[in-house]
């Protein structure tokens, strides 16, 4: 397929720049991915569109502080987006200006409460940077990094928070689960009464899901790999779920990619922890998910190629073509859609 394939108009003020006044107020586009046809909600109704035995799946990841800017020994600025923990202070990274951080190049942030040396260019133009500290790393970043913001997104979050889930925990991402923005802890409480289990798992999220699919051919796209974890709890619930009659719904494209890459051919998930580069488009066959809650994606990106093998791709483009024209927000601060 081709990725223009994927292409549809989305005028640039449909682009949420910062999150709904409430969580889960936004709106919610009910899809059914057998007929094509939409309806619309607010997110507060979801608990009208499960049933008990249901399971829902959510993306537990915390994003960490990863920008951090600072200054080399000539005085010239410096921004450090951290990408991957390589281990013993070692984290690869985006790094501005790319020509100033060459191999050797010295970088100091806070005061010299941290500093780093340039000790590696790889593929890509990211950097290896060695990290020099005193205490522990996660506690100097919670006080010198801030929030990474995708490049789409060019007003002031006030809240860091915000950018957060509710029941965000295991700290690793450098973008957040967008999905499970919507999520209320009161909302996840009335969910959880009606018989709805919920199974927590994990994707660190990196920013290659913001990176644009430049092949002509989309299978000639090569996805980042990210870390993942399903424990044993987890996928006791999600298999119980399905042994039961009940639907697994994943909350997020990033919960969706963590199941269907470990799934078993008859949809039994496995204990599991690792990476994954699962790319998921039209001709993929679903082994687990039975549901999906997900954002309002960008033209011709991974995420929407991802729901149109769920949906059928004339579907998801004729249900954008109408959030569109009836004003839905898109993307990370915007609205949702529930595809069942």
């Amino acid at each position: 397929m081709k990725r223009t394939d994927f292409y549809f108009d989305l005028p640039e003020d449909r682009i949420a720049q910062t999150p709904a006044e409430k969580r889960d107020h936004s709106r919610l586009m009910l899809l059914d991915r057998e007929s094509g046809a939409v309806a619309h909600h607010h997110f507060y109704e979801l608990p009208e569109f499960l049933r008990p035995g249901d399971c829902l799946v959510l993306n537990d990841t915390r994003v960490l502080p990863a920008r951090l800017f600072g200054r080399r020994p000539t005085g010239g600025a410096v921004e450090v987006v951290l990408l991957r923990d390589r281990g013993e202070g070692v984290w690869e990274c985006l790094t501005r200006p790319g020509r100033k951080t060459h191999v050797g190049a010295e970088l100091e942030f806070g005061d010299g409460e941290l500093t780093g040396v340039v000790t590696d260019e790889i593929e890509g133009g990211n950097r290896l940077i060695q990290f020099d500290y005193r205490g522990i790393f996660l506690e100097v970043l919670e006080r010198l990094g801030q929030m990474p913001l995708p490049p789409y997104i060019h007003e002031e979050l006030k809240d860091a928070e915000r950018y957060q889930t509710v029941y965000s925990r295991a700290l690793g991402s450098a973008a957040a689960p967008t999905a499970g923005l919507h999520f209320t802890k009161e909302l996840l409480e009335r969910i959880e009464n009606m018989g709805v289990s919920l199974a927590y798992i994990t994707l660190h999220v990196g920013l290659g899901t913001f990176r644009p699919v430049k092949a002509e051919n989309i299978e000639d796209h090569e996805m980042h790999a990210e870390y993942c974890v399903i424990t044993k709890e987890a996928a006791d619930k999600i298999n119980a779920a399905h042994k039961n009659g009940g639907r697994v719904i994943a909350v997020g494209t990033t919960s969706c990619r963590t199941l269907e890459s470990r799934a078993l051919e008859d949809g039994t998930i496995p204990e599991f922890a690792g990476w994954t580069n699962i790319f998921i488009y039209p001709g993929y066959r679903f082994k687990c998910i039975d549901g999906l809650i997900t954002n309002f994606h960008l033209p011709e990106s991974t995420l929407i190629m991802l729901v149109s093998a769920f949906a059928g791709r004339e579907h998801v483009l004729a249900a954008y073509e109408t959030a569109v024209k009836e004003g839905y927000r898109f993307f990370s601060f915007g609205d949702a859609m529930l595809i069942v």
